[in-house]
């Protein structure tokens, strides 16, 4: 996914920085230097969002609003974070919360389903029949953790951030990301036992 702008006829294009900080703040004086940060960044977002709402055209409407509320709200990024990556997965994060309630549904009708018999695997390797019967009960297990704790156990699995990233992402200190990622992580190892 890529963002063209239209460029001026004898005006130079500058290469993008190459941290996502001086990105941002070029954008400041010349706001179409932000559609650097849209393609650096869009894909990775709009592919974990696609994941979360299990939804081409909802990930397409939430992608696009990530980038519009950062936009509007790049002003007040620190510019001491190199990285802006947290950031838009903290806005993204807030985005999907408006579809919770979807997503949930989603995870609970996937609990509902029945694991597929083994027999029907038997080319494939013994971790994807694992990961295969698992799927339910994972799901049974993701619908019912809060929405704070699937938002940061998503976020560090999913998004693959790390806990200070995703204590950024989400506005909370990192003790209580190492803490909440604990009791998700219990919770979730005793939802697994109780479907084994």
């Amino acid at each position: 996914m890529t963002l063209a702008l239209p460029q001026q006829a004898g005006v130079p294009t500058l290469p993008p920085p190459s941290d996502d900080a001086a990105l941002i703040k070029e954008s400041l004086a010349d706001p179409d230097r932000f559609a650097g940060l849209f393609d650096r960044h869009a894909d990775e977002i709009h592919r974990y969002a696609a994941r979360r709402l299990e939804d081409v055209t909802t990930a397409d409407d939430v992608t696009a609003e990530t980038f519009l509320v950062a936009f509007r709200k790049r002003a007040r990024y620190d510019l001491r974070r190199t990285d802006a990556r947290p950031w838009l997965y903290g806005i993204a994060s807030n985005l999907i919360s408006g579809h919770r309630r979807a997503e949930v549904r989603r995870l609970k009708a996937l609990a509902r389903q029945a694991p597929e018999p083994a027999a029907e695997f038997e080319e494939r390797s013994a971790e994807r029949v694992t990961a295969a019967r698992l799927r339910p009960a994972l799901a049974a297990a993701l619908a019912g953790l809060s929405s704070a704790e699937r938002d940061l156990l998503l976020l560090v699995a999913w998004a693959e951030l790390t806990y200070e990233e995703a204590a950024q992402a989400l506005g909370i200190p990192i003790g209580t990301v190492r803490s909440r990622l604990s009791r998700t992580r219990t919770k979730i190892r005793r939802s697994l036992e109780s479907h084994a």
